[in-house]
């Protein structure tokens, strides 16, 4: 059995923007708790204003 987990420029590790160094660091980080990069996309979010694009991974491990 899997469990996955989806990461987002909102998670803890971006503090809202995203930087590729910080990306780098939470899928090292997230790799030493079993987690593996399954994919990753952006994504369109609708806002005030208009759209704006989102990074979102996503990871899985077996439990």
């Amino acid at each position: 059995m899997k469990e996955y987990k989806v990461v987002t420029q909102k998670d803890k590790w971006f503090s809202g923007k995203f930087d590729p160094q910080k990306l780098e660091e939470a899928l090292n980080s997230y790799a030493q708790q079993g987690w593996s990069l399954v994919t990753c996309a952006t994504a369109d979010i609708p806002g005030i204003g208009g759209t704006r694009q989102e990074f979102v991974a996503v990871l899985q491990r077996d439990i």
